[in-house]
């Protein structure tokens, strides 16, 4: 499941209505285009951020060198959008919003 918001207010109400659906914060993953933006709404919200389990070890390392937009449509692959879906959720994530990846293993 995809969403894309605006803010850290619509984040987390979204993030709150997955909630209602069964799915846990370790299930919710959240992007930003600016790295930083994104790890502080990820703590404060208390989701996951995607890394080497969802990834594996090639992808993460690859990812060190890639650049930000390389970087992202990777960890949204990781956590289950196609190929095509990371690259419009990316071109989101260039006009400053914010994507949502609620995704059960």
């Amino acid at each position: 499941m995809k969403s894309i918001v605006e803010n850290a207010v619509q984040a987390k109400a979204e993030v709150e209505k997955l909630e209602m659906q069964g799915y846990s914060r370790d299930d919710i993953y959240i992007f930003a285009h600016y790295k930083q933006r994104e790890e502080d709404i990820s703590e404060a919200l208390d989701t996951e951020e995607v890394g080497m389990k969802e990834q594996g070890f090639l992808n993460s390392m690859k990812n060190l060198v890639s650049s930000r937009g390389d970087e992202l449509r990777s960890q949204m692959e990781a956590a289950g959008l196609t190929a095509e879906e990371a690259d419009d959720a990316e071109k989101e994530l260039d006009h400053g919003k914010l994507v949502i990846i609620a995704k059960r293993d």
